[in-house]
């Protein structure tokens, strides 16, 4: 079975009002719709596809601050807001979404933008390649300001989670990791280091698909997680 795959950045506790998260918001989806077509339409997430297709998210300042304001967490202030976006792809290997918590000052809760990303498919195809990827991630980290993101498979997610030290970043195909986290080493090539302008760093370990089943892949992923630990980049949250 072919591995699947998701990108994601992880911030801590930030406070920020609905139009400020409306804002950010606004700023992404903008962004997103310049990276490729399966990115081009997003959808508020509903009880049924039917209902969600009725529900365009649309980069309007003053809809996305009564979106924001809608999805308040009900019983705690300090939890902010939660979004989350379809691209209404009918097939469900070939779509995609995000979940976005955003505003929550609460320490035990983190912020993110996480996407679930196609399987297989055309869309697949396209999306799941380290351009795509990384100009994702370079979207999140413009928008939300994430402390550090990853795009990785799931396969490789669960086989390096036991090593993990908890809330430290994970090092994927592509990782983002926030300026003030430190400079970046010297890396093995066929590492690529993008500079994400004022905001932070990328690192792209392969131009090919990682995946978990290449122990070249497994390996180099290990050996630039060394790098970066040694470097102190990969501190918990």
């Amino acid at each position: 079975m072919s591995e699947t795959y998701y990108a994601g950045g992880y911030w801590g506790p930030r406070q920020e009002s609905p139009e400020g998260c409306a804002q950010r918001l606004e700023g992404f989806l903008r962004g997103l719709s310049t990276l490729d077509s399966s990115f081009a339409h997003w959808y508020e997430t509903a009880k049924s596809p039917k209902a969600s297709l009725k529900r365009p998210l649309r980069p309007d300042r003053e809809e996305l601050t009564r979106l924001v304001q809608k999805n308040k967490d009900p019983v705690f202030d300090d939890l902010g807001f939660s979004v989350g976006g379809w691209n209404g792809e009918p097939l469900a290997h070939e779509d995609c979404g995000f979940l976005i918590r955003c505003g929550s000052h609460d320490a035990r809760t983190h912020n993110r933008c996480v996407f679930s990303l196609p399987s297989r498919g055309a869309n697949a195809d396209r999306v799941l390649t380290a351009p795509v990827l990384s100009s994702t991630l370079r979207e999140t980290a413009a928008a939300w300001a994430p402390d550090w993101g990853v795009a990785m498979s799931h396969a490789h997610r669960d086989l390096v989670d036991s090593q993990r030290v908890p809330k430290s970043p994970y090092v994927g195909w592509v990782t983002y990791l926030a300026q003030h986290r430190g400079t970046v080493p010297p890396l093995p090539a066929p590492v690529r280091v993008e500079p994400v302008e004022g905001k932070g760093t990328l690192i792209v370990l392969t131009p090919q698909r990682f995946t978990a089943s290449n122990p070249e892949h497994v390996a180099l992923a290990e050996r630039v997680r060394g790098l970066l630990d040694q470097a102190g980049l990969l501190k918990p949250l």
